[in-house]
């Protein structure tokens, strides 16, 4: 089950908007949500799951507001929160900025994408390009819009239209990387994390099927060709685009793509690998870019004074941090900063513990775990010729993007 009733509330608990779909929650619990979260937060016990009664509420803040979910059900507690944080996707595509003021200048609209996204507690349409078809933000289009409702919503392909038509048709793939490593300060590895995201961007007409193939070790061993490098791919995750049946019977990787940019999968490696700066793991032929490494310093410093053999080095006090910033660091290659500070005090170094050093990269053309892609088909009913193009990007954990 999913949920009764969602609520988009103020910093106060004021309710600005809310939209009930099963009617079987008093809609009046929600005056106990915020008199919960202060109860809460005064005893430093604030937990995503509040209950009253028999009524529980799973809620998000964003900005200056709460989304809130209530049930008196068992539910899916990852489905409610999956779709909170979709509705404020959503919201943020229609409006740039999610806050209260964009709540309360679109009423109207928020309330018929509420009655789009979900219906009787279940998700429905969510992908925001195809509800910008027929849901505006003009008032007088809104209703010659839903006269005709777009096939997309009614069809089993939900996330892309028909009648989609490019000049040249192109597929750009970019496998990103991103690596957590926490290291000691006699360099041995304490923490490791390690995601692996597939994002593509289609521009191609029709109602394409694309295949994609990866040097997935389950494959080469349900095929007999275990050959070469291969990975392990666990927690995989797909965009709903991927038939999974497909991919649990041959891994197989088969999808009809949404138009534009989507993140198609994303998995976990539980491979274990050295600390790619400390101990210069990464190729002397890649180069990594806007590398940005962070040193705090205790919060009385003063009269800071550097010296780098390459890059710049700024002290930024708000944070109390030394920020060296280096464009361009080729692998194999070492680098030295010397800072000099002024410490009026020693007393409080200790209170303030000892941060981290963070480092901050990118590394273009390069992955750590070998992961490529073997092939991408396209097949489209009509026979066009499509170009794929295919980019490796491995990068320090805590960041994602699209390029």
């Amino acid at each position: 089950m999913s949920a009764s009733a969602v609520f988009v509330l103020d910093l106060k608990g004021k309710v600005l908007i809310c939209r009930n779909y099963k009617g079987d929650v008093d809609m009046s619990e929600i005056d106990h949500f915020f008199t919960l979260l202060v109860q809460q937060e005064e005893e430093g016990l604030l937990c995503p799951v509040m209950s009253h009664g028999n009524v529980h509420f799973l809620w998000i803040k964003h900005s200056n507001l709460y989304l809130v979910a209530t049930t008196n059900k068992n539910s899916n507690a990852s489905l409610v929160y999956a779709f909170l944080y979709k509705l404020v996707e959503v919201f943020t595509e229609y409006f740039k900025e999610l806050e209260e003021e964009s709540i309360q200048d679109n009423f109207v609209v928020v309330y018929e994408l509420l009655d789009e996204l979900m219906d009787f507690g279940f998700p429905q349409t969510t992908d925001s390009k195809i509800l910008q078809e027929y849901i505006t933000q003009q008032g007088n289009k809104l209703e010659v819009a839903k006269t005709k409702v777009p096939t997309t919503v009614t069809n089993a392909v939900s996330w892309r239209s028909e009648g989609i038509r490019y000049k040249k048709n192109e597929v750009f793939i970019d496998v990103i990387e991103s690596i957590n490593v926490l290291v000691s300060d006699r360099s041995s590895e304490q923490l490791f994390s390690w995601s692996v995201c597939v994002c593509v961007c289609t521009m191609l007409s029709g109602m394409p099927e694309l295949r994609l193939g990866l040097n997935d070790r389950m494959l080469f061993a349900l095929t007999g060709r275990d050959k070469g490098k291969a990975v392990t791919m666990e927690d995989v995750k797909f965009h709903q685009c991927v038939r999974l049946s497909r991919f649990e019977s041959d891994r197989t990787i088969s999808f009809i793509p949404p138009d534009g940019e989507s993140e198609l999968m994303s998995y976990r490696i539980n491979t274990h690998v050295k600390s790619l700066f400390s101990m210069w793991q990464f190729k002397k032929q890649s180069v990594a870019n806007n590398v940005e490494i962070r040193v705090p310093v205790p919060s009385d410093a003063d009269s800071p004074k550097f010296k780098t053999s390459t890059g710049h080095a700024k002290y930024v006090p708000e944070k109390n941090l030394v920020v060296w910033s280096i464009k361009s660091f080729p692998g194999g290659k070492e680098f030295l900063m010397r800072a000099h500070f002024g410490l009026p005090s020693v007393e409080n170094h200790e209170m303030e513990g000892r941060p981290p050093i963070t480092v901050k990269f990118e590394i273009p053309y390069f992955t750590v775990s070998g992961i490529q892609v073997r092939y991408m088909k396209i097949i489209e009913k009509s026979g066009y010729q499509a170009l794929p193009w295919v980019r490796y990007i491995t990068q320090s954990g805590g960041e994602r993007r699209f390029a």
